[in-house]
């Protein structure tokens, strides 16, 4: 029965969700953000297949090729085999005849813990610390009374309070990472049940599962009895107390399903009709709608529309057995994810995600397409296009399932995400023939094939499909790998130091053991008169015992406080970086969240980072700028690169910004109007805009120059037509399309297309629908050639309305100058490669547009060969790619475009303020070499007097690879030897500017092996700038990997998709950026941030506080435990080494407590040397943390030995008043006692321990001041408020005694001069005569050069960055946090808003350089190559142009502009071949035979002149 559609919300399609009330969160947010906080990776040893999987037709085994039969056997070891509704072979079954096959469950898990084990395993964990297992076992030795301790159960208490502390912590942590768990899991999928799966079998449950899970529902039910009790008392609502007792809530969010509903279903269900098959679903405000195929267009105004007969499609084959009767049993049923099983049938609909890696068998869509947005999976936005297998095209219903008999032979899972293989094989039944046995039949799975989990179903009402990989096979989990557990490096050290002080201990208590043994064994000594016997009964038994008694006296020395005051440090620095406003992202209303509260310092000490791109440093958002057409230039822009260049040509980039945006405003009103003048186009919207040219228009309207409108046009409609991007429209009053495209750029040009009247209305099953200048036109695709990183172009074949078959191919200009007629169009070829040179140097990607003109049989004969490549079985791609190259020749050039991808606000100045801090950036994307290296340039990281290095291995052999990387390294005059690289690990000044390398992921892949890693990396570490492209989420894992590990570096991670999670969790620090690719960085990072600008303040100002002030904080810890515990020692010289207490017990349990504790961890949160402003004007103060200067050895033993030094003072000032004779108070009364000592001694001791404390801090307000105070005065009160109460009994009335004696005030007096004396003079000196950069610094900050950081003006706002001033007499203003992209002012990439830089040997670096990390003698200027040999001039003579041309009357501000600029710098990249330069394109020509390979000529220091 089928009912209705349900009434929905009427704001769009909604979804099942999974969700927690109350809660602002939903719950599909919560699903991306944890979808990428994956389990970890598996340590198979499969083999990776070395090309790309294959895809092909059915065909029949008889026609198949010789190869494809040699490979029919396979090996189970090897592969994997899912059965459809057929019994597993018998080699697939075990003795007990269940599948030998075992798949990972599809339920992942991130937590460490659960319920049954997380006692144990935390208590495990935590006992991985030194110093808690030493205090574990002096607890246990505090037990037995032969050792003397007073109160064995409150010496337990500190190593109680720190292990629950502890694990209160790990337990929210990882209750939180339970319920994302939980809400993943959970996600409803519709799921084919009642049908028999014989992949897997249920009945192999492990006794130690099913105990964890009755462990699990048993606490629930616990919880949920005990919060239910708690809300009948408190009256609460009964909603909330659901929500509370972690129940997770479903909510029908879907109102189209296909399924039977029944009251018995576990879970419920909404039953909607199944789709026939000439129907499709129409999602309309949220409600379905059935309508037939195609019915409802984009309405647009009247016109004749292009029609003609549509081709029928080939038969392909069907895995639909036709003889098999339906028991008619089996539905699709709403599941959870953590139930898919491998061979499972899944139906997934429009904006569902993926749940497991799952084989594509047919869609709503009548060609079997589909559409996934990858942005959890690879980090892009972009809509990528996966085919239906044509076998399973006719699967439309449960039914279907239950008839289709096949079989799928798949590779083992890996984590490559850009290859799958494997083949279906079916037996094809004759419908009209039952008796027959059918031919068996094959058809290739290809990547193409596959969904991938993580993905996001786009456009496209359902697809139904099969799973192949679940759980932690899937290739975005293996990609993942294991969720590090991170401690900082200053945590991992303290093991050391406790060793140390550990080895101390041993001393002291080895020397306490041997002196009582060697006293009881003198004899006739006065213990032996006073004592009753010894304990142990004989010296060395004596000897013992007093060893193990000094242990538990001296336990202090080491500090198990340290261990839980650094944490506490660490959770308020977290706090305060969390709170900071400035970087706030108000946009998204998302503020800087610490996702580790223990690595703070480690922001401190970062010296390389790794960062994706798209989305990362760039708003992944294109916009189409300029181009060129017949030799024309059209577009006006002012770019974020060319601000730069007119910068370093002396121009006033704020003023020529101005002017140039008030030109363009102009220029885009004129613009607007004349192209309603032609023609009032509705799906125009002025505001969205982005290609400026009034002569394109003038000359599109042109009647005089026939010739350039028809180029004009034609250039268009070329754009309107070669691509794969599917309309989609928004809105129909006014009507608006928007494209989701492969790629942004593909987006940005068919807009322009449409925003210039030629707007793609729709995407046919044969073709596109087009309306052209209101004129609606159906033209047919009859192929598509597909843009790849090794073809970089894309080719659409189009059969015109006239019946001309035309080819129309954009792609890489050198690629389409190789291709282009040979010895034709010299003119115009030099005309646009200049035109192609001068947008590139602007920032803007450039691609060339051509075309050729086939004839009928020309094409039918290409098509055949065509069709037999997309057959073949075995290497699919290379045959497709070699067609391919055969018809893309001899092509005709029309012109070529210009797209900006603009920075994200701020990048430019970030990294900029990085670089002056010595941190070095290295791009790690996935894009293409191109795009990576025009970002480059427009971000500060690319330099134009920078050579670059682009690193390419044409055989892709090690020996191969191994050659060329000596050849680099020869440029630097290096070798690669272990010595070269040992020196590189202890340089950490950045390179020269000189040199930069762009690598991609084929030649990576050969440089990471273990042979060549260390070369690679030597090379990487000359080289200012680092670009690795077209890199696997494995591949920047393993980079950061080889980074850290090789060179012994800080390194961070910083990302915004799933592809980024692997490099984010291998890094000592992974920042995720949480915007649009979704919330995969965000969840497994370490620190979240709203925009890449926010990191400088992340680092050079949280991330210097924070190592600095916990780097001084556990080095007073050390400090002041000597000082208390030495003395200790000292008074065991004078009672024979008795371990008997000098202090009153109270004292030595609230000496870390109350009197020492409080100053030192408000140190560690608070003190501060100079101000975030300061910090941000400054950045070369970071460099200490770089260098790791801030905590050493040497400052360790200083401290060690400082508080050695002091432990004396305090005991022996004392000892020398009570040595000749002990004082007496005024009464008479002796204060010789153990106990008045100890108040002497403890006194001073603690007074000297603060005060130190406060001398060593940078900040002194009345904060501070007064917590030391209180700290000191803590003990005088103590002692007087102890020392009232009786039941002290020997330590009765010591107070007012001690503190009426003039002694005691003269030997506090004088033990505190002392003590600090040689302290204070050391700091007096270092500071006069050695100062450190932050001496000079605060000094300046005294006299007031800074004070116009305070002013409102100059105020840092929104974490745009500060870059460091070379006098502090320079001011500028900043940007403000988050402003329009219409009404923000440009600033140039290569200065900071805030910033006077200088030029290169100006000196303005605060060592003394010039600021670029150069550290050669004399003025570094970079040798620019292009400036040796004169290069042709843009402004001589052009034919072309001599013609008349109204339009051209007025000048073209922006191609005069960057011309002007070009004469002044030529880059030194022009020397290689694999940039856009007008004298490499014009030397291109096409071979009609091969296809030329580019050579490359990086190691060429100066070009040849031509």
């Amino acid at each position: 029965m089928a009912l209705g559609p349900q009434n929905g919300k009427q704001n769009g399609r909604s979804r099942w969700a999974t969700t927690r009330v109350p809660g602002e969160v939903e719950a599909g947010s919560k699903r991306h953000a944890i979808m990428r906080a994956l389990s970890k990776r598996r340590n198979s040893a499969e083999k990776i297949r070395d090309t790309d999987a294959t895809a092909q037709v059915g065909v029949p085994e008889s026609e198949r090729s010789d190869d494809s039969e040699a490979t029919e056997v396979e090996d189970l070891q090897s592969q994997r085999g899912i059965y459809i509704n057929q019994p597993l072979p018998p080699q697939a079954l075990d003795e007990d005849g269940s599948p030998i096959q075992s798949f990972s469950r599809n339920k992942i898990r991130t937590a460490k813990y659960t319920p049954l084990i997380f006692i144990p395993k935390n208590l495990f964990l935590q006992f991985h610390n030194v110093a808690n297992i030493y205090f574990l076992f002096v607890t246990i030795l505090a037990i037995f009374p032969i050792f003397g301790a007073s109160n064995p159960a409150l010496g337990s208490v500190p190593l109680i309070v720190i292990l629950l502390i502890t694990a209160i912590k790990d337990a929210i942590e990882d209750y939180r990472r339970t319920v994302l768990d939980d809400e993943l899991n959970n996600t409803s999928i519709h799921l084919l049940v009642d049908w028999e799966n014989g992949n897997v079998t249920d009945d192999h449950i492990s006794t130690w599962r099913r105990i964890k899970k009755a462990t699990t529902r048993g606490i629930r039910h616990f919880v949920r009895f005990y919060k239910l009790q708690k809300n009948k008392r408190t009256k609460k609502g009964k909603a909330k107390l659901i929500a509370d007792a972690n129940e997770l809530e479903r909510t029908q969010t879907r109102a189209s399903i296909y399924t039977v509903g029944s009251t018995q279903e576990s879970i419920q269900m909404t039953p909607v009709s199944s789709p026939l098959a000439n129907k499709h679903f129409s999602f309309i405000d949220g409600v379905p709608t059935e309508v037939t195929e195609r019915s409802k267009r984009l309405e647009v105004p009247d016109g004749s529309a292009y029609t003609k007969p549509k081709p029928t499609a080939r038969f392909r084959g069907s895995v639909i057995d036709p003889h098999i009767q339906a028991p008619g049993k089996a539905k699709f049923k709403k599941d959870y994810w953590k139930n898919v099983r491998v061979g499972d049938f899944v139906r997934i609909y429009n904006d569902e995600e993926i749940p497991a890696d799952v084989i594509i068998l047919s869609t709503s869509d009548s060609d079997g397409a589909c559409y996934v947005e990858t942005k959890n999976l690879d980090g892009e936005t972009n809509l990528k296009v996966r085919h239906a297998l044509h076998c399973g095209k006719s699967i439309k219903h449960a039914k279907d399932c239950e008839t289709a008999v096949f079989q799928i032979s798949s590779e083992l899972p890996h984590a490559n995400l850009y290859q799958y293989s494997g083949v279906v094989r079916w037996m094809q039944k004759d419908p009209k023939a039952p008796e027959k046995d059918g031919t068996p039949m094959e058809e290739p799975v290809t990547i193409n094939n596959l969904l991938l989990r993580g993905c996001t179903l786009r456009n496209t009402e359902w697809i139904i499909g099969v799973v192949a990989f679940t759980g932690d096979e899937t290739k975005i989990m293996m990609n993942a790998g294991a969720t590090p557990s991170k401690r900082s490096r200053i945590t991992r050290e303290l093991n050391w130091n406790v060793i140390v002080n550990f080895l101390i201990l041993l001393g002291m208590c080895l020397i306490s053991g041997i002196m009582e043994g060697v006293t009881w064994s003198k004899g006739n000594e006065s213990l032996n008169f006073f004592e009753f016997g010894s304990i142990g009964g004989s010296p060395p038994i004596d000897g013992v015992v007093a060893f193990w008694a000094a242990v538990i006296l001296f336990q202090n020395l080491v500090p198990i406080s340290l261990y839980i005051s650094i944490e506490i440090v660490k959770l308020l620095q977290a706090y305060f970086i969390y709170s900071d406003v400035q970087m706030y992202y108000a946009k998204i209303d998302y503020p800087c969240t610490p996702k580790s509260w223990n690595i703070s310092d480690d922001l401190g000490q970062i010296e390389y980072i790794f960062s994706d791109k798209t989305g990362t440093l760039t708003q992944n958002v294109m916009e189409f700028k300029k181009c060129t057409i017949n030799g024309v230039p059209y577009g006006e822009a002012y770019t974020e690169a060319q601000a730069g260049m007119d910068k370093r040509n002396g121009i006033n980039v704020e003023v020529e910004g101005a002017k140039a945006k008030i030109a363009i405003e102009k220029d885009r009103n004129e613009m607007i109007k004349q192209l309603r003048e032609i023609y009032d186009n509705p799906y125009l919207d002025d505001s969205q805009l982005t290609f400026v040219s009034t002569d394109f228009i003038s000359d599109l309207r042109d009647s005089s120059n026939e010739t350039q409108a028809k180029a004009n046009s034609h250039f268009m409609l070329a754009l309107a037509l070669c691509h794969t991007v599917l309309p989609e429209r928004v809105s129909e009053n006014p009507p608006r399309i928007v494209f989701k495209a492969q790629s942004p750029d593909e987006a940005a040009l068919v807009a322009t297309a449409r925003d210039c009247g030629f707007a793609l209305l729709d995407r046919t099953t044969h073709g596109v629908r087009l309306s052209i200048q209101g004129r609606e036109v159906d033209f047919e695709v009859l192929n598509t050639l597909e843009f790849n990183s090794s073809r970089k172009r894309m080719s659409a074949i189009i059969r015109m309305p006239d019946g001309r078959i035309m080819l129309f191919c954009k792609g890489a200009d050198s690629m389409i100058y190789s291709r282009l007629v040979p010895g034709q169009q010299a003119e115009l070829r030099r005309q646009t490669a200049e035109h192609l040179e001068t947008f590139a140097r602007e920032g803007l990607r450039t691609l060339c547009i051509a075309q050729k003109e086939l004839t009928e049989e020309e094409y039918r004969a290409w098509n055949h060969e065509h069709e037999l490549a997309s057959a073949a079985v075995h290497g699919r791609e290379e045959k497709l790619e070699e067609v391919s190259d055969i018809m893309e020749r001899d092509l005709v050039l029309i012109g070529g475009t210009a797209i900006e991808d603009r920075l994200q606000d701020g990048v430019p100045d970030t990294i900029a303020l990085l670089a002056d801090a010595g941190i070095k950036l290295w791009v790690l994307t996935g894009d293409k070499v191109e795009t990576a290296i025009n970002i480059g340039f427009s971000c500060n990281l690319l330099d134009t007097g920078m050579d670059l290095i682009l690193a390419k291995v044409d055989d892709e052999t090690p020996e191969s690879a191994a050659k060329q990387l000596d050849e680099y390294l020869k440029i630097f005059n290096l070798t690669g030897s272990p010595e070269e690289l040992a020196a590189a690990k202890k340089d950490h000044n950045p390179p020269a500017p000189t040199h930069a390398l762009v690598i991609d992921g084929e030649a990576l892949k050969l440089f990471l092996e273990a042979e060549l890693r260390m070369k690679f990396l030597l090379l990487c570490k000359q080289c200012k700038a680092v670009l690795c492209c077209r890199v696997s989420p494995s591949q920047k894992a393993a980079v950061v990997q080889m980074v850290k590990k090789g060179l012994d570096v800080m390194t961070l991670s910083i990302g915004d998709g799933a592809n980024d999670v692997a490099m984010i969790q291998e890094a000592d620090v992974g920042v995720g950026i949480a915007g649009v690719e979704g919330r995969a960085a965000v969840m497994s990072s370490d620190y979240a941030i709203g925009q890449f600008r926010f990191l400088s303040r992340l680092l050079l100002v949280h991330g210097r506080w924070s190592y600095r002030r916990l780097a001084e904080m556990v080095a007073n810890f050390f400090y002041k435990n000597i000082v208390w515990t030495v003395a200790l020692f000292w008074y065991q010289l004078y009672n024979s080494f008795d371990a008997s207490y000098l202090f009153e017990y109270t004292y030595i349990l609230l000496c870390n407590l109350l009197f020492t504790s409080v100053p030192i961890v408000l140190m560690g949160v608070l003190d501060q040397d100079v101000s975030d402003k300061v910090s941000l004007a400054v950045p070369q103060l970071y460099r200490r943390g770089i260098l790791r200067l801030e905590w050493t050895r040497t400052k360790f033993w200083v401290y060690m030995f400082d508080g050695i030094y002091q432990s004396v003072i305090c005991f022996f000032m004392t000892y020398l008043v009570f040595a000749w004779g002990a004082p007496a108070t005024h009464n008479g009364l002796d204060l010789g006692g153990r106990e008045q000592m100890g108040v002497y001694v403890a006194c001073s001791a603690i007074f000297v321990v603060n005060a130190y404390i406060l001398i060593n801090a940078y900040r002194w307000d009345w904060l501070f001041g007064l917590v030391t105070g209180v700290s000191i005065l803590l003990i005088f009160i103590w002692t007087g408020i102890f020392s009232a109460f009786p039941s002290t009994n020997s330590f009765h009335t010591t107070a007012s005694h001690v503190y009426g004696s003039l002694s005691y005030w003269l030997v506090v007096l004088l033990t505190i001069i002392l003590c600090l004396l040689p302290r204070v003079a050391a700091k007096a000196i270092q500071k006069m005569y050695f100062p450190r950069d932050i001496d000079i610094i605060r000094e300046q900050v005294r006299l007031g050069q800074y004070k116009y950081l305070d002013e409102p003006s100059r105020a840092y706002s929104g974490g745009e960055s500060e870059t460091a001033l070379s006098s502090p007499d320079i001011k500028s203003s900043t940007v403000p946090a988050y402003i329009d992209e219409d009404e923000r002012p440009i600033y140039p990439p290569s200065v900071a808003p805030t910033a006077a830089t200088g030029k290169r040997g100006s000196g303005n670096g605060s060592d003394g350089t010039d600021g670029s990390g150069y550290q050669g003698t004399g003025t570094f200027t970079p040798h620019r190559f292009s400036m040796d040999r004169p290069r042709p001039s843009m402004d001589r003579p052009r034919p072309s142009m001599d013609r008349p041309r109204p339009s051209m009357d007025r000048p073209r501000h922006s191609i005069d502009r960057i011309r002007l600029s070009m004469d002044r710098t030529r880059p030194s990249f022009e020397a290689t071949n694999d940039f856009t330069t007008a004298a490499m394109l014009a030397r291109m020509e096409c071979s009609s035979n091969t296809y030329p390979k580019r050579q490359s000529q990086l190691l060429s220091v100066h070009r040849p002149d031509n």
